[in-house]
């Protein structure tokens, strides 16, 4: 994992979301739980009419989800080594980074709903352990996407809203490193062991790719 990406992102949003944005435009916060490749929790941030004439609002969001991180026999083969002994114990972690545009549609009144596209950078680690067999290892990665989906917004009290989303993240291909192995999409690989691939490092382990939106969340509107 890349720490200090993982820094400088954090960082990002943290600005975005406690910056005072004008008393002209709308900025609203909030979290949501779902599934998003797994057991997901995420928070964000809204602004709306930041530019006069400009028809869509920024979400800039930071998730955190849980994952089955791959087959541990298979990772162990294709990073580390060929030993089968030890009871294997996993468990991986995706903390993503997304920001989407949203265009407002005006199809359930008086419901608002949006449509929503953007980016999405993902810090993926599995981690492999064998109890008994002395082994216990990561495997990360950290893919670049693109994501699109709908929103609707439902109004609880002034400033707050019923949020749920449903849309679909897909992630490039993206080195996979673990222990002093790293398999590349391009070939370029650095220690791979004999005999496998980046095919094969990428059927072992589960990092993000085509991955499923489904979330319920509320939003907090400030000034309304």
């Amino acid at each position: 994992m890349k720490t200090s990406m993982k820094r400088t992102l954090f960082s990002f949003f943290l600005v975005f979301f406690l910056y005072d944005h004008g008393a002209s435009q709308t900025t609203a916060v909030g979290f949501s739980l779902g599934h998003n490749g797994g057991l997901s929790v995420k928070i964000h941030g809204l602004i709306s009419n930041f530019a006069e004439g400009f028809p869509m609002a920024v979400k800039l969001g930071i998730g955190y989800t849980s994952v089955d991180p791959g087959n541990a026999a298979d990772a162990r083969r294709i990073f580390i080594n060929d030993a089968t002994n030890g009871t294997p114990e996993q468990g991986g972690r995706v903390w993503d980074f997304r920001a989407d545009l949203l265009y407002s549609m005006k199809w359930f009144s008086p419901v608002r709903t949006y449509l929503f596209a953007g980016v999405r950078y993902a810090l993926f680690s599995g981690n492999f352990k064998f109890i008994g067999g002395n082994e216990d290892f990561d495997v990360t990665s950290n893919p670049w996407g693109i994501g699109a989906g709908i929103e609707m917004h439902f109004k609880m009290t002034n400033q707050i809203d019923l949020v749920t989303t449903a849309g679909l993240d897909y992630y490039l291909n993206s080195e996979l490193q673990g222990h002093d192995t790293t398999y590349s999409p391009d070939g370029e690989n650095i220690n791979p062991r004999p005999g496998y691939s980046y095919k094969d490092a990428d059927k072992a382990v589960n990092q993000p790719k085509l991955e499923f939106l489904v979330l319920v969340g509320l939003n907090y509107h400030f000034g309304k």
